[in-house]
């Protein structure tokens, strides 16, 4: 199950993403999974450890079906004093969800993953749930200015000392020990330091720097395809006016089997015709 965030974690959390200061990274990070998982509205996603409802919030402006599950019930009232009846939550834990195969079109963790205990698995469920893409919001354990630190002094928080921090590469290779050799997309963001000063944010936006494996935040996609090709079978089928010429052999073969050879030529003929 991982770690679980107590009442004093989720409230310091909680106090970090509503800070006016902190908006600048947060509007980042859910700009790079809107851009990366580009869903279409009306579609359904499942947020795997959505905690406050940071990532659902800007889902739920883009008209989705939204669904999110936490194992910490501390989390999930406070999403459900912010984001009402309009999301459905369920308590539980990313390593096996209580939901049916395909039951929704994208899955996504958002700062989750670090937080289970067998990340593998996790993703396994992830993408037995989603039938189009999967996306994995993540502290870059290679970031210029170390993910945990950064995390730990902006939330005046200890939760960050149960995190594991993954890399791009690290999570390519669980998606597709997973999920084979699917298409897999990644960028990342907070390449530089927390100012909303905005030549930075021309820097940040730009594609070529988000290819730079070195910012905070990573954002990776997994397009789902089936594991399994599928192929016709042929059919056998014998036409009806058949039926009786073959019916008639059975019993002349019956009666004398030094017939077989001049009975069964005449229904084969019959048959074609």
């Amino acid at each position: 199950m991982g770690y679980v965030f107590d009442f004093h974690d989720s409230r310091a959390y909680a106090d970090w993403a509503s800070h006016q200061g902190n908006h600048w990274s947060t509007q980042m990070q859910s700009r790079l999974m809107l851009q990366m998982l580009n869903p279409a509205r009306g579609e359904s996603v499942l947020d795997i450890g959505c905690g406050t409802g940071t990532a659902m919030l800007p889902l739920l402006e883009m008209g989705l079906n939204l669904t999110g599950l936490d194992p910490s019930p501390y989390m999930l009232s406070l999403c459900a004093e912010r984001l009402g009846q309009r999301v459905d939550l369920y308590r539980g834990v990313a390593e096996d969800l209580p939901f049916d195969d395909n039951s929704f079109n994208h899955a996504i963790f958002f700062v989750s993953l670090e937080f289970v205990d067998d990340p593998v698995k996790a993703v396994e469920e992830a993408c037995r749930v989603a039938k189009d893409r999967i996306f994995i919001g993540f502290l870059n354990r290679f970031a210029l200015k170390a993910a945990q630190r950064w995390h730990k002094e902006a939330w005046g928080a200890e939760v960050f000392e149960h995190a594991r921090l993954f890399s791009v590469w690290e999570l390519k290779r669980i998606v597709r020990s997973v999920a084979g050799s699917v298409p897999v997309a990644w960028r990342t963001v907070c390449q530089l330091p927390q100012a909303p000063v905005r030549m930075f944010h021309g820097i940040e936006h730009s594609e070529l720097v988000q290819r730079c494996p070195f910012g905070t935040f990573a954002g990776l996609k997994a397009t789902l395809v089936p594991r399994f090709r599928t192929r016709p079978l042929a059919i056998r089928y014998m036409p009806e006016k058949a039926r009786p010429a073959v019916a008639g052999l059975t019993a002349g073969t019956a009666r004398s089997g030094h017939g077989l050879q001049s009975e069964r030529r005449p229904a084969m003929i019959d048959s074609a015709g």
